[in-house]
């Protein structure tokens, strides 16, 4: 492999060490005292392989497109460096920061605010979002579009004040299964809370991996998995492809008393989604007095698993609609199986065909006040999974998360590679947390 050093004629910035995948690998820093003052002055200038280093404390205006893309095998790496422990702000625009069909980035150690639309605008492939805030968002929080957009992953995120009405929403991803078939979009180890409107994640992408996440305070609800909108979509020619959803590990808490439902999967006119669904070891907590479902089936599905995920609501009551069906089409015949849930005795619409459903009018959290959501000592919870749950017969569910590896935050956001591991005695606990002595 040759190597050259590139000699850059800018102040605050040098290059580094290219290779034969690439013309140049250079880093580039910006900062109120660099040359460099902000970010639209460096992105037009990158190639495969590069990183910015973006000095905390400082402000940074919006409208950021990033247009330049990198390769698999050399990303472009935008990363925010706190100053007196503050990570650097990207304030205002329509989209606060967007990536315009730059795949292979990573995005990571940043605030970003005050889009009048978008935060985060979404029409790449292959981008990483990390260590990041999004917040105070009047529309979309992160969206990705219907077009041209591939497989992203967020981790340790925190999306907050973001969403609008019932159409906008904290999280809202999309993937061009013509443009990136067999894109994928994975949502852990972040922080979704207190949003304003919409869900806290709607995702119409081909794949949606949903590990280990807490998730609460979404105005019309938490989750919805709804398949592709072929509508929106100008290169649809053919049917659209079966949405798979494996949710695991995740709490989803609802307070808002606008919401209608706590998760929803299907479709919703737009398209046959044909999705299978997958629901393992998550914590639900409804609010008190909460009348909606916990799962909503609606319109097309293929196949709904639920296995091991604690079903409670505030003041030990009965939930009214564990599952609600009433505008279901099971596009192959009814295809459901769930074990092992925890559900509150007296609890309506539980899907006939579940087994082993452990009933009670408490799980006995180690402190629900403080939500703190592990098994106590005690705790029915505790042992009393399914140590190897299985897809309905003839219905497999595609690359499922097994068992779950590491615990959700617990209502706050991590510092990266700090998830907690869940731990394993053998047994598995009913629920996101696994009891520890």
């Amino acid at each position: 492999m040759r190597y050259f050093i590139a000699c850059l004629f800018l102040a605050g910035c040098f290059a580094l060490a290219g290779s034969d995948d690439s013309a140049r690998a250079a880093t580039y820093q910006v900062g109120p005292t660099r040359t460099l003052k902000k970010l639209q002055d460096v992105a037009p200038l990158l190639a495969p392989g590069d990183l910015v280093e973006v000095d905390g404390n400082a402000t940074y205006p919006g409208d950021l497109i990033f247009t330049k893309p990198g390769t698999a095998a050399s990303k472009i790496t935008i990363r925010g460096l706190r100053v007196n422990g503050l990570r650097p702000v990207i304030s205002g625009g329509t989209n606060t920061v967007e990536f315009r069909l730059s795949d292979h980035y990573v995005f990571e150690g940043f605030d970003v605010t005050g889009g009048s639309f978008r935060g985060i605008y979404h029409h790449a492939d292959d981008i990483t979002l990390r260590d990041t805030v999004v917040h105070d968002c009047p529309a979309h929080g992160i969206l990705g579009a219907d077009t041209d957009s591939g497989s992203l992953t967020m981790e340790y995120v925190e999306v907050y004040h973001c969403g609008n009405g019932t159409g906008e929403h904290a999280v809202y991803m999309a993937t061009d299964e013509f443009a990136h078939p067999g894109s994928v979009f994975r949502m852990q180890y972040c922080y979704l809370h207190d949003q304003n409107g919409g869900n806290n994640i709607k995702s119409r992408a081909e794949r949606n991996e949903i590990y280990y996440n807490w998730v609460s305070g979404g105005f019309y609800g938490e989750i919805e998995l709804i398949g592709p909108d072929p509508h929106g979509n100008k290169n649809v020619s053919t049917d659209t492809k079966r949405e798979d959803s494996d949710v695991v590990g995740n709490v989803f808490q609802h307070i808002s008393t606008q919401g209608s439902r706590m998760a929803r999967v299907g479709s919703d006119g737009t398209g046959e989604t044909k999705g299978r669904y997958r629901f393992v070891n998550n914590t639900f907590i409804l609010r008190q007095g909460q009348v909606s479902p916990a799962i909503e089936i609606f319109e097309g599905i293929e196949s709904l698993e639920v296995h091991n995920n604690v079903f409670y609501r505030v003041g030990n009551e009965p939930i009214d609609k564990i599952v609600l069906e009433t505008r279901v089409r099971w596009v192959a015949g009814r295809v459901d199986v769930g074990t092992n849930n925890w559900i509150p005795t007296g609890s309506a619409l539980i899907p006939t065909g579940w087994t082993n459903t452990v009933f009670g009018t408490n799980p006995n959290f180690v402190n629900l006040s403080t939500l703190d959501l592990r098994p106590a000592v005690g705790s029915a919870l505790i042992g009393a999974g399914n140590n190897a749950p299985a897809s309905p017969a003839g219905h497999p569910f595609i690359n499922p998360l097994w068992p779950p590896a590491f615990v959700p935050p617990m209502h706050t956001l991590l510092a990266p590679g700090t998830a907690q591991a869940r731990p394993s005695d053998g047994l598995i606990d009913i629920g996101a947390y696994e009891y520890a002595p």
